[in-house]
């Protein structure tokens, strides 16, 4: 039976239409996608209800729909927002990379010394229960957000990272599940880098959009 010209038009743009979707999905997979952050581990750099675009091509050339590697393109840096894949929680988290291969890393309230050598910090604002800084990582600068009594997260003793894995800390130091609470990370489990939020919504105020947020560098 032959076809009509309106059916093979039909099915022409069907074709078209599953064709985009899977380019996309092949996209979103192992190119680039966005991630929804629901809790405030990494305040005040990223806020709950922040939507940042991962850079899945940032470290590694990736078989779609996978996590094999097909080509490594580069390693985390320090100081890297990465987007990870933890077997130990079984959900994907968002940190900052504190400790490479081979460092030793040691916390005393709230104050790492990575290699024998303590960072600076510089106090931007203090509450009654909070406390914001900027920490200063080798090559670079970020804020972090700590608890004026501190927590049982506030210390930890010196630490070696072990090759082929990293340390990584929530910018919220005193309320974050991290590599004090799940370990190292393996190198095989990061999918990528953050350095921008796509968009935001405010979860305490109806999800109105924060559009001083959009496209926010990191």
């Amino acid at each position: 039976m032959k076809l009509t010209q309106k059916m093979y038009l039909q099915v022409k743009d069907n074709y078209r239409f599953l064709l985009f979707i899977a380019l996309m999905l092949v996209f979103r997979s192992a190119v680039a996608d966005w991630n929804s952050v629901p809790t405030g581990s990494m305040k005040p750099t990223i806020v709950e209800g922040d939507r940042i675009l991962v850079n899945k091509m940032a470290y590694d050339l990736r078989l779609p729909f996978t996590n094999i590697s097909l080509l490594k393109l580069a390693d985390p840096r320090r100081g890297d927002i990465v987007i990870f894949d933890s077997e130990v929680s079984d959900i994907r988290l968002v940190k900052r990379v504190i400790g490479l291969p081979g460092d030793t890393v040691e916390m005393q309230d709230n104050a790492l010394i990575i290699n024998g050598e303590q960072l600076s910090y510089q106090a931007l604002s203090l509450t009654a229960l909070q406390a914001d800084s900027i920490e200063y990582l080798p090559g670079m600068k970020h804020q972090i957000r700590v608890q004026q009594n501190g927590s049982e997260l506030s210390s930890f003793r010196e630490v070696s990272v072990p090759q082929g894995h990293y340390l990584v800390l929530g910018d919220n130091r005193d309320n974050s599940s991290d590599s004090r609470v799940i370990g190292f990370v393996p190198r095989h489990e990061i999918v990528g880098r953050s350095k921008t939020v796509v968009m935001s919504f405010d979860y305490d105020n109806y999800y109105l959009p924060r559009s001083e947020r959009y496209l926010y560098t990191l």
